[in-house]
């Protein structure tokens, strides 16, 4: 059953949430326990002996609790061992074991299942104790003010479990423990999320406050197949969204969309960035109550920018509603000079999830500036000092992106599609060149008495550089935009939609969404126009060949394909990031593509701050877990490692098979998600016969889902003569753990021209091979094309 609430919805609401805030710790459930055990999944407590008190109830429901082993003997312990490799490196590479095995003497619980019941219940079978007046007294003082600020941080998730009448078995169920070895961690079991387990620990980089992820993974029942995983609850599909922009670069906006939940349903949460304020909610034109406001423990497990609406009446799966949000706030900045900085360029209107879904997108705005926006257009038209225009996306798209500036514009056509390539009139200020001060000696003093001085003085004279223009390039961009689109397109099939728009972006970073590229005011500038950092020679190429065509390659890889899971979320970057290669080796010749490859390598080299390569700082379908208090390793591992992974693989398939993997890919997964083992067993399908892992069960589980750049030391001998002439190829390697191992291919060309081409697989041991061939030996490559990420010496 819901719970139950009388008079008006935002009294209800509001009367709930007080509730809550002033939730007390409950001196009737204070108990001396001893070898009490609460296991959740995977996740098994053990509390030897202490005391443990509960929260009151409210609506019936006690929502938290504390344990301490203050006292003497006093302890309880947590057991958690990851199901696979990956996470159990995970584990190692924070806590210093690949299993959670840690005594703690403080707990303190939020949940929203049956924690408490369960505990209880087994405290009553056990005929556990209460304790003292004065302990219980001793605990609300100390302990009942932090579990009120815990509450309030997940005030969001709690009233939509108890609003929806969340089931037991799905409630979410949090403590944060105080580790004897560890120090404060936190343990989490949510089965509302794909993986259910997650241990972690709040740290801090650089002054800002991250959440190191130790591990996450699917609960047990999930891996059994004992219950499915979780679906979203919630749907919006056909948006159409009214948005003004007003002078002083706020936004309104009204967002409307058709809902459909998945069960029967009360609350609903939805992403919003926190520069946005959600002003008014109707259903089906019934008035919501809403709720939004971020906090720092949940928004770090959980992310930021969550709406919590709580509809009027339950809402049934099956059915299709209408829901309206009216929402205000600030998500554009101004850069300097007339130049614009659009920040939640996902999140400025209600959403849940990334999932496709098709736009009419009408926005009114100055007639000073111009909003650009993906989609066909419906209607333009004039309102005195306003314009509005509104758009239609061609295909369902995953986000719906716009940006705004006084723009100079150019348009290519692309056989029935086009690039509009938009820019800026002057650079950002940040970009603005500053005035240079040059000093001119003075020989003499003005006026009539001119005399010569015994040291010569000095004249400060200010000289003012040539100022970047943005624009002068525009037409070349639009240009080469339009080759990569083109490009991309022959192989991959159709884009999302026949119009895409590029525009400027303040930074040094680009992004694709459907429609609508975002690049870096970098990529619109000559070399010589850029800061004296970005014309260092690799990121010289970077800005003037690889963004672009990176954006553009997102217009598949990402938005026509999407990934499964954060897991998969490298392959959308890497595919891009591998197509603009493609685009540079075909623009260049070969050989740039192995200075980039080089370049690539030698960044996964890189020593962090503990001494050890970057690349080693996690697998890479950690995503962005990647990012943590030691080291920032997400970006290059991502797009450096990944491009490499896909670099090998069309080396292993070969060019023209891996082109066809890629137009098969994308036309087998258009507009659904691929996950990694997808992707493992489409490529299986065009690998020759000739390559020993026909499965590519061992390339994935070496790449993906361990670390390790080997170094190699090869050798080879020859022996003997035509028409028996033996060819021993030896590989030894070093600097990996002894379970690497990877195909090393090798290449013989004989004295006819002929070419021999072998794989050798690497092991911890050296590894001997020897061929007997019936002509003489040429030469003897190993490792050609750059085929296998290694270091050969």
């Amino acid at each position: 059953m819901f719970l139950a609430f009388c008079g008006s919805l935002q009294a209800q609401l509001s009367e709930f949430v007080q509730g809550l805030r002033i939730l007390s710790l409950d001196a009737q459930t204070c108990y001396h326990v001893r070898d009490v055990a609460l296991v959740r999944e995977d996740i098994r407590l053990f509390f030897t002996d202490g005391y443990l008190i509960f929260t009151a109830p409210v609506q019936g429901r006690r929502l938290g609790g504390v344990f301490t082993a203050d006292l003497p003997g006093g302890d309880a312990e947590i057991l958690v061992f990851p199901p696979t490799r990956g996470e159990r490196l995970s584990l190692a590479t924070f806590t210093g074991s690949p299993n959670l095995n840690e005594h703690f003497d403080f707990a303190l619980m939020i949940f929203t299942d049956d924690t408490a019941d369960r505990l209880l219940a087994q405290m009553e079978k056990q005929g556990v104790g209460r304790c003292s007046d004065s302990m219980a007294g001793v605990l609300q003082e100390r302990w009942g003010g932090v579990v009120r600020n815990f509450i309030d941080s997940f005030l969001s998730r709690i009233l939509h479990d108890l609003l929806s009448a969340v089931p037991a078995q799905e409630g979410f169920f949090y403590a944060a423990l105080r580790g004897k070895r560890l120090g404060g961690f936190d343990v989490v079991h949510d089965p509302l999320a794909p993986e259910s387990i997650q241990l972690g620990q709040v740290q801090s980089r650089a002054n800002q406050i991250v959440f190191d992820v130790w591990a996450r993974f699917p609960g047990a029942s999930v891996r059994r197949g004992e219950r499915p995983p979780p679906e979203l609850p919630v749907r919006l599909e056909e948006y159409f969204i009214e948005a003004t922009l007003a002078k002083d670069l706020s936004l309104r906006c009204v967002t409307r969309a058709r809902l459909k939940v998945a069960r029967r349903i009360r609350a609903l949460a939805f992403d919003l960035s926190s520069g946005m304020q959600v002003t008014r909610v109707t259903i089906d034109g019934v008035l919501c109550e809403h709720w939004q406001r971020p906090a720092l423990r949940a928004d770090l497990l959980h992310g930021a920018g969550v709406v919590l609406v709580v509809a009027p009446f339950a809402l049934e799966p099956g059915k299709d509603y209408s829901i309206e949000f009216e929402h205000m706030g600030n998500v554009v900045s101004d850069a300097g000079n007339g130049v614009y900085y659009v920040g939640a360029r996902g999140h400025w209107y209600p959403r849940v999830g990334v999932e496709f879904a098709n736009y009419e997108v009408c926005f009114r705005y100055p007639e000073s500036l111009y909003v650009v926006f993906p989609g066909q257009l419906v209607s333009e038209r004039a309102e005195g000092e306003w314009r509005v225009v509104c758009r239609r996306t061609e295909s369902p798209v995953r986000l719906l992106g716009f940006n705004v500036g006084d723009y100079e514009y150019v348009e290519v056509p692309v056989d029935n599609a086009r690039v509009e390539v938009y820019a800026n009139r002057r650079v950002e200020q940040a970009l603005e060149p500053r005035p240079s001060i040059i000093l001119v000696p003075q020989e003499v003093l003005p006026g009539p008495r001119r005399r010569q001085l015994p040291t010569p003085a000095v004249m400060v004279v200010p000289t003012l550089p040539a100022k970047p223009d943005p624009t002068a390039r525009m037409k070349e961009l639009a240009d080469e935009i339009a080759e990569a689109f083109s490009f991309m397109r022959e192989i991959l099939g159709p884009p999302p939609s026949q119009r895409l728009a590029v525009s400027p972006i303040p930074g040094t970073f680009g992004q694709g969404f459907p429609g609508l590229l975002y690049l870096s005011t970098l990529a619109y500038l000559a070399p010589e126009e850029r800061p004296k950092a970005a014309q260092e020679k690799f990121l010289e190429l970077f800005f003037s060949e690889i963004l672009h065509a990176h954006e553009v390659a997102h217009q598949w890889w990402g938005n026509v394909v999407t990934a499964a899971s954060y897991r998969d979320e490298w392959l959308m970057e890497a595919l891009a990031n591998y197509m603009a290669l493609m685009l540079l080796e075909r623009r260049r010749g070969p050989e740039v593509l192995r200075t980039v490859l080089q370049k690539y390598k030698e960044r996964l080299l890189q020593r962090d701050a503990s001494g050890q390569p970057l690349e080693s700082s996690g697998p890479i379908s950690w995503g962005e877990r990647l990012n943590s208090s030691r080291a920032e390793a997400w970006r290059i591992i991502t797009y450096e490692k990944g491009s490499w992974i896909i670099h090998m693989l069309r080396c292993r398939l070969g060019d023209e098979a891996f082109k066809r993997f890629l137009g098969e890919l994308t036309r087998r997964y258009r507009y659904r998600p691929l996950s990694v083992e997808d992707f493992r067993k489409l490529a299986a399908e065009f690998l020759p016969r000739d390559y020993p892992d026909q499965g590519l069960e061992q390339f994935f589980e070496q790449w993906v889902e361990d670390v390790g750049i080997a170094r190699l030391r090869c050798s080879y001998r020859v022996r003997g003569k035509a028409p028996r002439i033996q060819l021993e190829l030896r590989v030894e390697q070093h600097g990996v753990p002894d379970h690497y191992s990877v195909d090393l291919p090798v290449e013989i060309e004989l004295a006819d021209g002929r070419l021999v081409r072998r794989w050798l697989r690497t092991s911890n041991e050296p590894v001997t091979v020897t061929l007997t061939l019936s002509r003489p030996v040429r030469r003897v490559t190993f490792n050609p094309n750059d085929a296998t990420l290694a270091v050969l010496e």
